[in-house]
């Protein structure tokens, strides 16, 4: 009796992780990351679908960039949530939370030719990279370093993977 009775009290215990940012910055910056994590799944997934999807004579070289570029997108996943759970926030429960915080749109077309998925994975990744640098600056707002470094490695991570997508296209 007396173990469920302690099971049931850390249940509905806080999640109280001590952070020198204060509760404002806690807030925005959480808010920030959740936002950003959310587009990270979405990018994710969408690079996935388009590297499962993959057709035609460029087959093999698109399918395994878009593998590596999925992959390096998911690598990040952890350290987002970490870094909200780091600064005393709460993350993301749920797929239907990702769909509310998502910026980022979905592509469930039946077919998309080669050009197009690059060209659309290159467009969400450079909104991507907006999104970053947005949430840099609440980052610098409240003078949370360890968290605008992240943010800096993310941005020359999704600036490479941009560049690369854009040379892809390129005819000439």
């Amino acid at each position: 009796m007396k173990n469920t009775q302690a099971a049931k009290t850390r249940r509905k215990a806080d999640l109280n992780t001590p952070s020198g940012l204060g509760a404002d910055a806690t807030r925005d910056i959480s808010a920030e990351l959740n936002a950003l994590l959310a587009d990270t799944f979405a990018l994710y997934l969408k690079t996935k679908n388009f590297h499962w999807h993959m057709s035609g004579p460029r087959f093999r070289d698109l399918h395994l960039l878009l593998d590596e570029q999925a992959d390096q997108i998911f690598a990040i996943t952890d350290d987002i949530a970490e870094r909200v759970r780091k600064i005393g926030g709460t993350t993301l429960r749920s797929i239907g939370h990702i769909a509310r915080l998502k910026r980022l749109s979905d592509n469930d077309a039946d077919f998309v030719t080669p050009q197009d998925m690059i060209a659309e994975l290159r467009e969400d990744n450079m909104r991507y990279i907006a999104f970053l640098r947005e949430t840099h600056g609440v980052c610098d707002e409240y003078a949370d370093v360890a968290t605008a470094s992240l943010i800096e490695n993310w941005i020359d991570e999704a600036e490479r993977r941009a560049w690369f997508l854009f040379e892809t296209a390129r005819e000439k």
